[in-house]
């Protein structure tokens, strides 16, 4: 009798494919090219499952000398579960917005307010719409840009 082996495959595919998502959280949400759009772990899940497709195939094609004729299929579905949950996490969950009922209309006065400027004197809205050189001077336009950012 034969003794079986254990299917490095299977577990080193699943390994790779439990890193890929721990990897991105870990290291590559750091950079903003890996972070902004998390390609970095796309090919580990593609070579996680890879390798586990290959154990799996190996194993149901040699059960006499290969185990994983039941793990084989059981960590390929959780190997997709957790790359699917990575994929619809990152690229449809969160760049869903929450809806912004208090944010400015398109036409709507801008309440006034004061910040500090680049060099750190403080700025009026108000001010810088209606200087205080008198009524000889040309009001001044100014543009608000609004960026909603989501961290």
């Amino acid at each position: 009798m034969v003794k079986r082996s254990w299917n490095a495959l299977l577990w080193i595919g699943f390994l790779l494919v439990v890193a890929a998502p721990v990897s991105y959280f870990l290291f590559f949400v750091r950079f903003p090219v890996t972070r902004d759009v998390p390609w970095a772990p796309l090919p580990m899940f593609a070579a996680g499952l890879a390798a586990i497709a290959l154990g799996a195939k190996r194993a149901l094609r040699e059960p006499w000398m290969y185990r994983g004729r039941i793990a084989g299929p059981i960590l390929m579905v959780l190997g997709v579960a957790v790359c699917g949950l990575f994929v619809v996490g990152m690229f449809v969950a969160a760049r869903r917005l929450p809806a912004s009922g208090g944010a400015p209309r398109v036409g709507q006065a801008a309440p006034d307010f004061t910040l500090p400027d680049q060099d750190g004197r403080e700025v009026t809205l108000s001010k810088l719409f209606r200087p205080d050189s008198g009524a000889a001077a040309a009001p001044r336009a100014v543009l608000l840009i609004f960026y909603r950012g989501y961290w």
